[in-house]
């Protein structure tokens, strides 16, 4: 199958999660993405590891991040080394990096330098804060982000405190808005023919994740969300029943609904509690916990049977076991492996996306630190003294 960024050279000069995230995605649609590091250690990405799991040499983390891509080891504060990467550079179609402000300049791979080189190039970059202003030089770091961004707030109860969510959420939203800004940018540049600069910050991104809970509170008075007292309560700014409820074997899932129709067919009368439209949200957490005390009497299947028939929009809540193992999971097949080496092989995730009803799989591992560097050297006609 031919995939719609055949042909397209990616320098990739970033680590850990946002930047290589995005590198993994122009990979899968068919990019040719080199990571560009430093000799022997690699990429500080290469020793970040979730549940201390490693997979030869390399965390497990950095193999899921990094497959389906080639290596080049360059010290960029070595002349030699960095004559080479400009020699890559100057055929490149992208660079995508996420330094700190002023550390591209300091060895001379900055915009306005790298544009010198190569009249076309799509130059990308990630940051925490921005590239100018006071917090231009602070860590960005995914809690750090959420933290700072009020994010926190919007999950769990009331009395909780703030809520980090799960996932590394704010890397993973600043890799695909740096994603959409690079295709953004290739088609401006197949009209224009000129260089285009992306710029993306974790912190910026974190926040147009929340752009319809800002947008609330900047229009309501600028009144904080309102996070229920009752566990299980699914949104800040939704009205009931959206939310998770205890059953008598497990838990069940209750998106929007029309409450005179839910509380009737569990046989949960709020009539007292739900009085017009606005009462929805204003008794939110009385008409939870009615409805909480309700589901715990039957099992969620039994709930199921009854709410399906009737339209009601609910589901089971599965843990990542339940999930694997639905039938939709095996039908969509979302699993694919990636062989390490001859006898180690990982199973991951593959790219969402899907091209004339194609599956973008890949089976390319994430390489070792400079794996390419003689054939690149070779391709690109690269005086080279680095393997």
């Amino acid at each position: 199958m031919s995939r719609p960024l055949e042909g397209l050279l990616v320098l990739e000069f970033c680590q850990f999660l946002a930047g290589p995230s995005a590198g993994l995605k122009l990979a899968d649609m068919g990019a040719r993405v080199i990571k560009v590091e430093r000799p022997v250690k690699g990429e500080a990405g290469r020793q970040l590891a979730i549940k201390n799991m490693f997979v030869d040499g390399d965390s497990l983390l950095f193999h899921t991040i990094n497959r389906n891509k080639e290596s080049y080891a360059a010290d960029l504060k070595n002349q030699d080394d960095l004559d080479a990467v400009k020699k890559l550079i100057e055929k490149a179609d992208v660079i995508t990096h996420n330094f700190r402000p002023g550390v591209m300049e300091k060895i001379g791979l900055d915009y306005k330098s790298v544009k010198a080189l190569n009249a076309r190039i799509i130059y990308a970059t990630v940051t925490g804060y921005g590239n100018v202003g006071p917090w231009a030089n602070k860590p960005g770091q995914d809690l750090l982000v959420q933290s700072l961004s009020g994010l926190t707030y919007l999950s769990g109860t009331a009395d909780q405190g703030p809520v980090p969510f799960g996932l590394s959420v704010s890397d993973i939203m600043c890799g695909n808005h740096l994603t959409q800004g690079i295709l953004a940018a290739l088609i401006k540049r197949a009209r224009t023919n000129e260089s285009v600069l992306v710029e993306v910050s974790l912190l910026e991104s974190t926040l147009d994740l929340q752009f319809e809970v800002i947008t609330t509170y900047l229009n309501d008075g600028k009144k904080l969300p309102q996070r229920s007292h009752v566990k299980g309560s699914g949104h800040a700014y939704l009205s009931a029943p959206y939310g998770i409820y205890e059953t008598a074997d497990g838990y069940l899932a209750l998106a929007m609904g029309d409450l005179n129709k839910i509380g009737p067919a569990i046989g949960c009368d709020i009539s007292q509690l739900y009085t017009d439209s606005l009462s929805s949200f204003d008794r939110r957490d009385d008409i939870l916990r009615a409805f909480s005390e309700t589901f715990k009497e039957k099992e969620t299947n039994d709930w199921l049977k009854i709410l399906v028939p009737r339209d009601i929009w609910c589901a089971d809540v599965l843990d990542y076991k339940g999930a694997t193992e639905l039938s939709v999971f095996r039908q969509l097949g979302i699993r694919q492996s990636v062989q390490v080496s001859e006898s180690v092989q990982i199973e991951t995730t593959r790219s969402p996306i899907r091209i004339n009803r194609e599956k973008l799989l890949s089976s390319k591992p994430a390489p070792k630190v400079g794996a390419h560097n003689c054939t690149l050297n070779q391709e690109f006609n690269i005086k080279n003294e680095t393997t």
